[in-house]
């Protein structure tokens, strides 16, 4: 009778081709994956600090149109904001009490931040023009980074605090006054 005691089993000893097409697949992305261990990383660009005076900013564009000697007049405003002025600090008020991202605190050397009225004009300017995140730098003294936060935050608390009362379906009388509209104007197709 035979011992199984002189039968020493291998895993070689079993030929599988499943087996080996893993071997290979596994051998790859290891080779793949070390193969970039050992080069140099790229280093990150730092960012350049610009110095951007906000303060300058907001001096500037409470000047233009929130004193009471206003460069631009009330007609301009409702122009350049696509709304009159008193709805406009309704929202900057809103927005500067209530959230957190429009209310003036102080940054990390202790100097104001931005203010709500400057958040507000960037993400206003931007949603109204469609204009590049930076053309807000040189006259409101905001990076572009900033204005995209801005117009983020802008829109998501717009719809937090106005949402229920103001963003609603269409009832049947609007839907039937646009389809009249639309009857009388011709609208490019």
């Amino acid at each position: 009778m035979g011992s199984s005691s002189n039968h020493h089993f291998s895993i070689h000893d079993h030929h599988d081709p499943y087996d080996q097409e893993s071997d290979q697949a596994w051998d790859q992305v290891f080779e793949q994956a070390t193969r970039e261990y050992g080069r140099p990383r790229k280093e990150k660009k730092k960012k350049q600090y610009i110095e951007r005076n906000r303060e300058e900013g907001q001096e500037r564009l409470f000047n233009d149109y929130f004193a009471e000697d206003a460069t631009y007049p009330a007609h301009m405003f409702r122009r350049r904001f696509r709304m009159n002025k008193s709805l406009f600090l309704k929202i900057v008020d809103r927005l500067s009490t209530q959230t957190t991202f429009f209310s003036t605190r102080p940054d990390g050397l202790g100097r104001s931040s931005l203010t709500g009225l400057q958040k507000c004009t960037a993400a206003i300017r931007m949603l109204a023009y469609g204009c590049a995140a930076d053309k807000n730098d040189e006259y409101l003294r905001i990076a572009q980074t900033t204005t995209l936060l801005c117009v983020e935050n802008f829109v998501d608390e717009i719809i937090s605090l106005y949402g229920k009362d103001y963003l609603r379906r269409p009832t049947k009388m609007i839907l039937n006054g646009y389809l009249t509209l639309e009857r009388h104007v011709d609208f490019p197709e």
